[in-house]
C-alpha cells in the first residue's frame, strides 16, 4: 500500500507541476515549457516525492517543496519573473490543497464514511484522484481557449473561488461527518485568501497594463512638444520667405539677366534646403498622428528603411489620441524593428496605409522580416530576450481597437508581414497625403 501511495503521489506531483508551469506561461506571458522544463520538473517531483515518503513529512512539507520546485523551473527555463512565479506557485498550491480537503469532506458525506479524508487509504486516493481529474479538465477547457484573458479570466477564477468559500461555509452545516472547527475555520480563512490573491493578481495586471499605457502617454507628451517645435519653425521660414520674397526674386532676376544659371540653380538650392524638411513632413491636421508618422521616418531614414506613407485621415473624431499612439506607435515600432533586422537594405520597407470607409478607419502597416514571427496558441509572440513589458505592443493596439468596436488582424506572406486595425469612428472631413521617404 505505501508503495502504491508513493508511486500515486509521484504521478499527482508530476500532474500539478506540469499545470502549474503551463498556468505560469498562460498567465505571465512567458516561454511555453519545452520538454527541458518538463523533463526538469518531472525529475525534481521524483526526489521530492521519496524524500517526502522516507522521512515520513506532511503535506505542508510537500507543498513548501512543489513551490519552490516550480518557481525555480519557471524561472530557469521559462524566463518567468521570480516574484510573480512564486506567487503563482504559493496559491496554487493553497487552492489544491484546499479543493482536496472540499472534495474529499463531501465525497465522505455523499458515501457516509469518513475514511475519503484519509489519504492513506485506498478511498483517500479515490478523492484524490477525482481532484487531479478535474483539474485536468480545467486546464484542458483552458487550452482549449486561449484567448481567454483579462476580465474573461479574471471572472472565471472568481467563480472557482467562490464556489470554494460556498462550499466550505455549506460544509461547517453538515452533521454526517465530524469535522473539527479549528479545521473548519482554517480553511474558511485560506478561502478568503484564495478570493484575496485572486483579487491582488488582477489589479497587477491592471497596473502592468496601465504602466505601459502610461508609457504610451509620455511618449505621446514627448511628441507633441516636438511636434509643436516643428510647426513654430515651419512658420518662422515661411515668415522669413515670405518677407525676403521680393529681395530674393531681385537677386535671381540679375543672375539670369547676366545669364548667370549656374549662379541662379546655386542661389534655388539654398533657398529650397530650409524648407525640405518641412516639404517632407507628413501634415494630417491630428497632431498625435502627425508626430507619430513624422517620428518614425526618422528612424527609418537612420536604418536604410524605404518608409511609404499614404494617409487618408478624418478630421474631428471620436478617436482618443492615447488610443491613437498606442495603435500607430506599436504597428510601426514592430513594423521598423522588423524590417530593420532584413540583411539587404535594398529589402528593407515599411508601408502604412490609413484609409476611411465610410465611418471605418482602416490603420495597414506592412512592412518586410528575415525570421518569421513566433507564435505560441495561434497568438503572435515576442521575440525579444528580455521579456518586461515587451508582448504587450499588439495587445495594447488591441485594448485601444476594441474601444471602438474594431479589431485587429496579423497575417504575413512573401516576406511581408501585414497588421491591419480597423475602427468604427465619428467624424467629418478627411485629409489625404501621399509620401514616401
Amino acid at each position: 500500500m505505501e508503495r502504491l501511495i508513493l508511486i500515486s503521489n509521484i504521478i499527482t506531483g508530476s500532474i500539478r507541476t506540469i499545470i502549474c508551469l503551463f498556468l505560469i506561461f498562460r498567465l505571465l506571458s512567458t516561454e511555453k515549457p519545452k520538454k527541458t522544463s518538463i523533463t526538469a520538473a518531472l525529475s525534481g517531483i521524483l526526489i521530492i516525492s521519496i524524500i517526502l515518503s522516507a522521512l515520513s513529512l506532511s503535506d505542508f512539507y510537500r507543498m513548501i517543496l512543489e513551490t519552490l520546485w516550480i518557481a525555480v523551473c519557471a524561472c530557469r527555463f521559462q524566463s518567468a519573473d521570480a516574484r510573480m512565479s512564486l506567487f503563482i506557485g504559493i496559491f496554487y498550491e493553497i487552492a489544491m490543497s484546499f479543493w482536496q480537503f472540499l472534495l474529499a469532506a463531501w465525497v465522505g458525506i455523499l458515501f457516509h464514511s469518513p475514511n475519503f479524508m484519509n489519504f492513506h487509504t485506498c478511498r483517500g486516493q479515490i478523492s484524490v484522484w477525482l481532484l487531479h481529474v478535474s483539474v485536468i479538465a480545467v486546464a484542458f477547457y483552458l487550452h482549449k481557449r486561449p484567448k481567454m484573458e483579462g476580465k474573461k479570466a479574471f471572472r472565471f477564477a472568481s467563480l472557482i473561488v467562490v464556489m470554494g468559500f460556498v462550499a466550505v461555509i455549506t460544509l461547517s452545516q453538515q452533521t454526517i461527518l465530524l469535522i473539527p472547527d479549528d479545521t473548519l475555520d482554517m480553511w474558511t480563512i485560506l478561502a478568503v485568501v484564495l478570493m484575496m490573491s485572486v483579487l491582488v493578481f488582477n489589479m497587477n495586471r491592471q497596473y502592468e497594463v496601465e504602466k505601459e499605457l502610461a508609457r504610451l502617454k509620455t511618449e505621446q507628451a514627448e511628441l507633441l512638444e516636438r511636434d509643436y517645435t516643428t510647426i513654430n519653425r515651419a512658420y518662422e521660414i515661411n515668415a522669413k520667405l515670405f518677407h525676403d520674397f521680393h529681395n530674393h526674386i531681385g537677386i535671381l532676376h540679375q543672375f539670369l539677366s547676366h545669364e548667370k544659371t549656374e549662379e541662379a540653380m546655386q542661389y534655388l538650392d539654398e533657398l529650397q534646403s530650409p524648407v525640405k524638411e518641412m516639404t517632407d513632413t507628413v501634415w494630417t491636421g491630428d497632431e498625435t498622428v502627425d508626430y507619430l508618422i513624422n517620428s518614425k521616418a526618422v528612424k527609418a531614414q537612420a536604418s536604410d528603411i524605404q518608409y511609404q506613407i499614404h494617409v487618408e485621415f478624418p478630421r474631428h473624431t471620436n478617436l482618443r489620441n492615447i488610443d491613437l499612439c498606442a495603435i500607430l506607435g506599436n504597428l510601426l515600432d514592430n513594423a521598423l524593428e522588423a524590417a530593420q533586422q532584413v540583411p539587404e537594405k535594398d529589402r528593407r520597407f515599411v508601408r502604412l496605409t490609413i484609409r476611411r470607409i465610410n465611418q471605418m478607419l482602416i490603420i495597414k502597416v506592412e512592412n518586410s522580416f528575415s525570421t518569421l514571427p513566433l507564435q505560441e496558441n495561434g497568438a503572435l509572440k515576442t521575440s525579444k530576450a528580455e521579456k518586461g513589458l515587451h508582448g504587450w505592443g499588439l495587445k495594447s493596439v488591441q485594448t485601444a481597437a476594441e474601444k471602438y468596436d474594431g479589431i485587429l488582424q496579423t497575417s504575413y506572406a512573401d516576406n511581408t508581414f501585414r497588421a491591419v486595425a480597423t475602427l468604427s469612428y465619428q467624424g467629418a472631413a478627411t485629409v489625404q497625403t501621399d509620401h514616401k521617404l
